[in-house]
């Protein structure tokens, strides 16, 4: 899909009438940023160049008039689109004396919607040539590397979120670089030099992620012989990216619920609660609606988290950016292993090329590592025999060696590789060091 370069932003303090705005401008292949508050709104203006807010009137904590009066003082010709439940003479005049544009009244079409947004945008006149994206062409950005255009378009979506604290929800299937995009996100953008701290919910027991996360205060329970600061207040300022968030146990779901709604943490055993001012990016290869309707994942917290949505491409749906993949693994663990000069032959890149990558970029590159660490110094002739059985075609032809020494021959080739690290070579080999010690004939 080919977004228009366009940025709306969309407040309403409806969850409902968020997704089903944010689905219609999808449609238009519109990107919408979603705010439930004036002062989400306010926050993701300060920082991101939006073409069009389209805001509710009546919300608490602030009304859609004042944002339309901020907005008249601070961003003076930025148009606004008003839609109301409650529709007054006197809200739409107040309404156009700050510069709405159009007034729309709940309930309305999805082809009223792309009317009014349509004739707002086009009465801008803005040329093609202010539109023309700063991404055209990228075969690199902040560590990623592609040319294709999922690439594209997700460098695209990066760039229109990087410099706000917006709430970024990342789906995509295993090993497609989540965290590379988090990663990006953040050190890409205005809040570079700010912590960026990585957690891995599935990785923190559930008895421990509570404590981890939001800290807890001395005496707070037995063991809390000192007050610990969290990963949240570790990450003030920054970033915080939370890797598997559909592993989070229910009940630290409804404290990141209050984290996201009042910008505030409360320790383990405190009495009070600490403001915080961070962006949260989490990411998720499960389905959440799903998870959703078996009450596994609060609906409330997924909404909260979706505020801006970016999905990762499976490595088989981008297969142009496979050769430059290679050659960057190639360069980086030429380099580790003393291969400085190592390259891959046609025949080798063509197999590549056309496997399915379940396991995505990771097991791209893993397969890459393995080839420098059983290669000469320049791949020669031979290349396709240092491809895994599943990746080529064709089987290891081998009649001198039985199986069982050609498999221990490989194993002590990654192990002199690696200096004899056996957990390093176990993880190269995608085994145990139990299974690695018994093919050796060794044990632990």
């Amino acid at each position: 899909m080919e977004l228009k370069k366009e940025n709306l932003l969309i407040v309403d303090d409806n969850f409902d009438m968020l997704e089903v705005l944010h689905r219609n401008l999808k449609a238009m292949n519109f990107h919408a940023f979603k705010a439930s508050t004036v002062t989400e709104a306010l926050n993701i203006l300060l920082y991101t160049p939006i073409d069009l807010i389209i805001t509710d009137l009546q919300m608490p904590g602030g009304s859609g008039l004042e944002l339309l009066d901020y907005v008249n003082k601070n961003n003076p010709g930025l148009p606004s689109l008003i839609i109301t439940g409650f529709p007054s003479i006197e809200s739409a005049m107040q309404a156009s004396r700050l510069g709405a544009q159009d007034y729309l009244t709940k309930p309305f079409t999805n082809q009223e919607l792309k009317k009014a947004v349509s004739n707002i945008l086009a009465r801008q006149h803005k040329s093609p040539k202010e539109k023309v994206s700063k991404v055209s062409k990228v075969n690199s950005y902040a560590g990623m590397v592609g040319n294709s255009k999922a690439f594209e378009n997700l460098i695209d979506m990066i760039e229109r979120v990087k410099n706000n604290r917006a709430t970024v929800l990342i789906t995509g299937e295993s090993g497609t670089g989540k965290e590379l995009v988090a990663r990006a996100i953040h050190y890409s953008g205005a809040f570079a030099a700010d912590p960026f701290v990585a957690v891995n919910c599935a990785a923190i027991p559930e008895s421990l992620i509570e404590s981890e996360l939001f800290g807890y205060v001395k005496g707070a329970f037995s063991g809390a012989d000192q007050t610990r600061k969290g990963l949240f207040e570790s990450a003030n300022g920054g970033t915080i990216f939370l890797d598997e968030i559909g592993t989070m146990p229910h009940n630290v779901q409804s404290r990141l619920l209050r984290v996201l709604q009042e910008k505030e943490i409360r320790k383990i055993g405190a009495q009070n609660s600490d403001k915080i001012n961070l962006r949260i990016i989490a990411a998720t290869n499960e389905n959440l609606p799903m998870l959703i309707t078996q009450q596994k994942f609060r609906e409330d917290l997924y909404y909260r988290l979706n505020v801006v949505a970016l999905q990762t491409v499976p490595l088989r749906h981008r297969k142009v950016d496979i050769p430059l993949l290679v050659n960057a693994f190639l360069k980086k663990y030429g380099k580790e292993y003393g291969k400085p000069h190592i390259a891959i032959g046609e025949e080798a890149l063509d197999l590549l090329v056309s496997y399915s990558w379940p396991g995505n970029v990771r097991e791209l590159e893993n397969a890459v590592q393995r080839m420098i660490i059983m290669g000469n110094d320049a791949i020669g002739v031979n290349e396709v025999n240092f491809l895994q059985d599943n990746i080529r075609h064709d089987s290891i032809e081998n009649d001198l060696l039985p199986l069982q020494d050609v498999e221990r021959e490989y194993i002590l080739k990654v192990l002199a590789a690696v200096g004899n690290n056996k957990t390093k070579a176990a993880e190269i080999l995608q085994i145990n060091r139990k299974t690695l010690a018994a093919k050796l004939g060794q044990k632990l």
